[in-house]
């Protein structure tokens, strides 16, 4: 994983600066285990649980984005994954750092992963499961908004477009 100065998205909000808004194009992914609950990962830059997720490097697919962002934040591998939505709303977000974005990111569920569940990495300091219903209060709306998406998703709704 190059360090995020690096990255494609570190690279031009270098070169636009702090203060530019910026899109951003990434992935989340919903890992469940065998009893239904749900993998959250404690982000190292905020402290915030959330579900492994992140952005797109150039000439990576959105699934690929997924599964290369599930196993540098958990160590597991992801082997299959079905798109459920797709959030590209209107409102923005800052970084932890203080810099806008607009995100657009497509929410997935890991149909089959294995691996050694790692619960501290460079850009996590904690993993566990959760039952949906038993999140943790730092979990913030966006997980909590996909989580019930996937449930509507699952249910017969068509794929989520917001």
């Amino acid at each position: 994983m190059p360090a995020w100065e690096d990255s494609y998205l570190g690279q031009l909000r270098e070169s636009v600066g702090a203060g530019r808004v910026l899109m951003a194009v990434g992935a989340r992914a919903v890992l469940r285990d065998e009893d239904g609950r749900v993998l959250l990962i404690r982000r190292s830059d905020n402290g915030r649980w959330a579900l492994p997720a992140g952005t797109m490097e150039l000439r990576q697919t959105l699934r690929d984005c997924a599964i290369r962002e599930v196993f540098e934040e958990t160590g597991l591998t992801v082997h299959g994954v079905t798109p459920f939505a797709l959030y590209s709303g209107s409102q923005l977000s800052t970084s932890a750092y203080g810099q806008p974005y607009q995100h657009i990111t497509l929410a997935c569920r890991a149909d089959a992963w294995s691996g050694e569940l790692l619960r501290e990495t460079d850009e996590t300091i904690d993993a566990a499961f959760y039952p949906p219903g038993e999140l943790p209060e730092t979990a913030g709306p966006n997980t909590r908004q996909t989580l019930a998406d996937l449930v509507r998703f699952e249910a017969g709704t068509t794929f989520v477009l917001a």
